[in-house]
């Protein structure tokens, strides 16, 4: 009996690869098509990101291009107690946790609501769908001075309602826990809609023979939301808490417009907005500045890694 020898491995791998090519394509044509994005990333994502640490080793001056290289001094000077930044940079990013603890369940949960009433069959849903999604397509400048329009203790819509109501209104801007509900009311009307719109489209995906079974077996319509919905949602629930969490930590411009940071000192201030004014305004410690950013960056990586590892779908 003749033995039959297989091809040599490298041979088949080749001809497989050569076989997954059109006539005529080179190896290098599906790179083309990621060239540009690859561009614009290395320029606006890349580049920023290792000049920014290479910036956080050095006591940067824009006007001095011998900046003196201090190695990790910047960061020490975060974590060390009595320094200039020690104090201010830690209840800033303090602060930004507060937003976040308080901003991501509210928002996650009031888009879940949202989302499950739009997808029933009630009349005028689209234009509810429209009315939801419409805020968020302002500029954090005008719902900054929007809802410091309606707010503020002077002549603000609302601080005028309530006065003419019961005789006296709280200091939505000035006083606490009213600037924070303050924050997250102008957030909350700002970007419910994105959720809203994310969690529908989820919603919609599920098969809806599955609710017609439940219903069958007696299902109640909160038995179904919670046991059909909301676990079949778990990826796209993983996808908005993260989002929003991020985009949480990167509150700026609400505060900045509404309260100015106050009452009276750095109560609503974020970290993202102290990281700007000691980059920018005043000494201009750019090299600080960006080890602050830097912290705040692992710290959100550390944030996201644990929120992927307690809803991730594959564990439930």
């Amino acid at each position: 009996m003749t033995a039959v020898q297989a091809p040599p491995t490298a041979a088949v791998g080749g001809g497989a690869r050569h076989r997954n090519r059109r006539i005529g394509e080179k190896w290098y044509t599906p790179y083309l098509f990621i060239l540009p994005h690859l561009i614009l990333f290395i320029a606006f994502v890349g580049w920023p990101f290792f000049l920014g640490i290479w910036i956080s080793l050095h006591d940067w001056d824009f006007f001095d291009p011998q900046s003196p290289f201090v190695g990790l001094e910047n960061y020490l000077s975060l974590f060390t107690p009595g320094s200039i930044h020690f104090g201010f940079f830690w209840q800033t990013l303090w602060n930004t946790i507060i937003f976040v603890l308080i901003s991501t369940p509210t928002l996650v949960l009031v888009g879940l609501g949202l989302a499950a009433m739009l997808n029933s069959r009630i009349r005028g849903r689209n234009f509810f769908r429209s009315l939801f999604f419409s805020p968020w397509t302002l500029s954090v400048a005008v719902i900054g001075l929007l809802w410091w329009w309606v707010l503020n203790g002077q002549a603000g819509l609302l601080t005028n309602l309530v006065t003419t109501i019961f005789g006296d209104s709280p200091g939505w801007l000035t006083t606490q826990p009213w600037a924070w509900f303050s924050v997250l009311l102008a957030t909350l009307w700002w970007t419910i809609g994105f959720n809203t719109i994310i969690l529908l489209a989820g919603m919609q995906s599920i098969p809806v023979d599955l609710y017609e079974a439940a219903a069958i077996d007696g299902a109640s319509k909160s038995q179904q939301f919670w046991r059909i919905t909301v676990p079949l949602l778990r990826p796209i629930l993983l996808l908005v808490i993260t989002l929003q969490i991020i985009a949480s930590f990167q509150l700026v411009g609400q505060p900045q417009f509404m309260t100015g940071g106050g009452p009276p000192t750095a109560q609503t201030t974020p970290v993202l907005m102290y990281v700007y004014n000691t980059g920018f305004t005043g000494r201009y410690e750019i090299g600080i500045a960006s080890a602050m950013a830097f912290v705040v960056a692992v710290f959100m990586v550390i944030v996201s890694f644990i929120n992927f590892r307690v809803f991730n779908s594959e564990r439930a």
